[in-house]
């Protein structure tokens, strides 16, 4: 069982625009390891997505602004914060048609909170985030990729890609779908650290392969 929560809220005005987005995914599944006999019964927080971002941007003309973004990533049914993101940075968007926001920022500092030092680090990168958001007649569209380069390592680098469809059948309530991909060295190096028993020897960046992870789910949506 899940729950998936996409809100929007923009103010666009001749001058500048300000645009708000939040995303919240969770998601239980009643899992049974069959090699584990001691493994805790009933459902287990499987997914667990939390993201929030404003966009400030003054404009030059119709297509380029001048822009700012506050970009804060956690999880908050297990572990808030632990590990948060808090991306910062400044630079420019474009927005070549109505519907399509293109964010690139080349001063980004990227502030990561965590319990595990061994694992997260914070650094000064780029940020890029590109979202196509439509809507045509019962059908709702949204893509969203956000990703930050760090410029000290690129094990310190981590992207996000989402995707929602719904389509409406009758006043507002209908069917939707989301699906998602992140790859993020960290969290790979932090579970590796935590695994119980513990893994020799010790897991790095190096030594650590960095699996993709993914999320979706399907059910039944209400557009408001």
């Amino acid at each position: 069982m899940g729950v998936t929560i996409n809100a929007i809220a923009n103010l666009d005005r001749e001058k500048f625009f300000w645009r708000n987005s939040a995303n919240v995914n969770l998601q239980w599944v009643k899992l049974d390891d069959k090699n584990n006999p001691a493994d805790e019964e009933g459902f287990g927080n499987t997914t667990d997505v939390f993201t929030i971002n404003s966009l400030y941007g003054y404009k030059l003309n119709k297509n380029f602004a001048i822009s700012a973004l506050g970009e804060y990533r956690s999880s908050i049914a297990n572990n808030f914060n632990d590990p948060g993101y808090l991306d910062l940075g400044i630079g420019a968007t474009w927005t070549p048609i109505p519907d399509m926001v293109v964010v690139i920022h080349p001063l980004n500092y990227n502030f990561v909170f965590a319990d595990n030092d061994a694992a997260y680090e914070s650094s000064l990168g780029a940020k890029i985030v590109v979202d196509y958001t439509k809507q045509l007649g019962a059908v709702n569209f949204k893509t969203n990729f956000s990703t930050f380069q760090s410029y000290k390592s690129g094990d310190l680098s981590n992207w996000t890609w989402t995707n929602s469809f719904g389509y409406t059948l009758w006043k507002g309530i209908g069917v939707g779908f989301e699906f998602g991909l992140r790859n993020n060295n960290q969290e790979t190096l932090a579970n590796a650290l935590a695994a119980v028993p513990a893994i020799t020897p010790t897991p790095t960046f190096d030594n650590t392969d960095n699996s993709l992870q993914s999320f979706y789910l399907f059910g039944l949506n209400y557009a408001f």
